[in-house]
């Protein structure tokens, strides 16, 4: 049974990892999916910070190619695979449905998330480069986006004032983030939301949104301590 779970995520990796081919070019949702049009919504990354997805790919398929050839039957390798199974499944449905509706890609997300983290919180101790890591820059990446996708939705369909509620989910944003590095020191998992961060702070730059901008830069190395200065202390 070991086996096949490991030839399940490598099969989910893949069609993951394919799935872009049939929604190219998506850099977020266009304003007019929404009755209130959302035209640079702060939240939002720019367009270049979704190129991290073509690591996330490589890694995880990478990653279940190696889990599958050398740690198949491992006891460890194998407590993850469910719920990493699980998520890149919905992920592989993600993008054909947020062209379509911001609401359901926002349901589909928060589960591509759970279950993302579900994975990296059952990763063993060791092998960190072949499966935590990529686990976690995938689950790091989701906590930014699911919260960026229901800030963008909310407002989208009238939530008012808009920086009010973009800065509350940048906020749940940082304290999901500190809580699953208070559980699983994983600095990929870091990498992957301190990386959404940046994209927040260079997108509020011009013009200037100090209460976006200023969050997430004091986000970063909160984060960036606790998962490697808290390992170091």
């Amino acid at each position: 049974m070991e086996r096949i779970k490991a030839i399940l995520v490598l099969t989910a990796a893949i069609a993951f990892a394919v799935s872009p081919l049939v929604s190219p070019n998506f850099g977020g949702y266009r304003p007019d999916q929404f009755p209130v049009p959302q035209t640079d919504p702060p939240i939002q990354p720019p367009g270049w910070a979704f190129s991290i997805w073509g690591v996330i790919y490589l890694w995880l398929i990478v990653s279940a190619g190696y889990g599958l050839l050398r740690r198949a039957d491992d006891a460890g390798w194998d407590r993850p695979r469910w719920p990493l199974v699980l998520s890149l499944c919905i992920g592989t449905a993600w993008l054909p449905v947020a062209t379509t509706s911001p609401i359901w890609a926002t349901v589909l997300i928060w589960a591509m998330l759970i279950l993302a983290v579900a994975a990296l919180l059952r990763c063993p101790a060791a092998d960190t480069l072949w499966l935590s890591a990529p686990v976690g820059l995938y689950a790091g990446w989701l906590t930014a986006a699911a919260c960026v996708s229901t800030a963008i939705t909310l407002t989208g369909y009238g939530a008012a004032p808009e920086t009010l509620y973009h800065l509350g989910l940048l906020c749940l944003s940082l304290t999901i983030a500190i809580g699953v590095l208070l559980r699983r020191t994983e600095p990929l998992y870091a990498a992957g939301i301190c990386w959404a961060l940046i994209g927040v702070i260079a997108a509020n730059l011009s013009p200037p949104n100090i209460a976006m901008a200023g969050t997430a830069a004091v986000g970063l190395p909160i984060l960036t301590y606790l998962a490697i200065g808290r390992r170091r202390a």
